[in-house]
């Protein structure tokens, strides 16, 4: 069995939420976003996992507590970054789950699913998706005619035909860990925003892929539940539901 650790990432003000609290720090029934994800990260088999905090750190690490490890973003500077900063934790060794600490409702399960698909196929990075009605907002996975993954596009880069697609990033991925943080070292944030995105990590290893074999590939779960994120009280509330349903 090769080693499973899982970075989630937990670093965003969350000003959506209307709150000063640290978005990941929102309850649902006594347990705070965070915890979800940290159990259902458990629930798939990994043995480490590392937060990548940044706004009011020493509040989420007071109320998370240990069994975790923590890596600091002082400048929420894009995913990459965040990811960038927990590189010592990632390592070489087997394989790193990367997720949202405001993605409360995925399960154990799915992620083990994703995991599954991730060895079975001998992919370096497997991206978690789903179909969505309305893809409006989120980034798209482009496929080729045989279905194989080609690209994510963000909704402000795609054409017409790609904001038609209705194939939808989660943000939750798996990666070889060396794989991951070889890529990590040559991103750079050489776009509008000036910011580090992990899903360029993503265009290197496909890029750099020698040969015409598939090494990212894209799950698509029909658990659409579990790939919402939360940004707003409404959301929260409506996560609140799910979970309660689930019970």
């Amino acid at each position: 069995m090769s080693h499973l650790k899982a970075v989630i990432l937990a670093a965003g003000k969350g000003t959506r939420m209307k709150s000063d609290l640290p978005k990941v720090l929102h309850e649902i029934d006594g347990k705070t976003m965070v915890e979800y994800v940290i159990d259902a990260a458990r629930e798939a088999g990994a043995e480490d996992i590392c937060l990548v905090v940044g706004h009011k750190a020493e509040l989420v690490k007071e109320r998370v507590g240990t069994g975790v490890t923590y890596a600091l973003q002082e400048e929420q500077l894009g995913t990459g970054h965040a990811v960038k900063c927990a590189m010592d934790f990632i390592g070489t060794d087997g394989d790193t789950m990367i997720l949202c600490g405001d993605t409360p409702i995925i399960t154990g399960a799915t992620l083990q699913e994703l995991l599954t698909y991730h060895k079975q196929n001998e992919m370096k990075v497997t991206v978690l998706s789903t179909l969505l009605e309305d893809a409006t907002g989120y980034g798209r996975i482009v496929r080729n005619e045989a279905g194989d993954f080609l690209k994510i596009v963000e909704q402000k880069d795609a054409t017409p035909e790609e904001q038609a697609i209705r194939e939808i990033n989660s943000g939750m991925y798996v990666f070889r860990s060396a794989d991951l943080t070889g890529s990590l070292m040559k991103i750079t944030n050489q776009n509008a925003q000036n910011e580090y995105y992990l899903t360029d990590t993503i265009e290197i290893l496909n890029r750099e892929n020698a040969g015409n074999q598939v090494v990212v590939g894209a799950m698509a779960t029909n658990r659409v539940d579990e790939t919402r994120g939360v940004n707003t009280v409404e959301q929260l509330a409506e996560a609140a539901e799910i979970l309660r349903k689930r019970g």
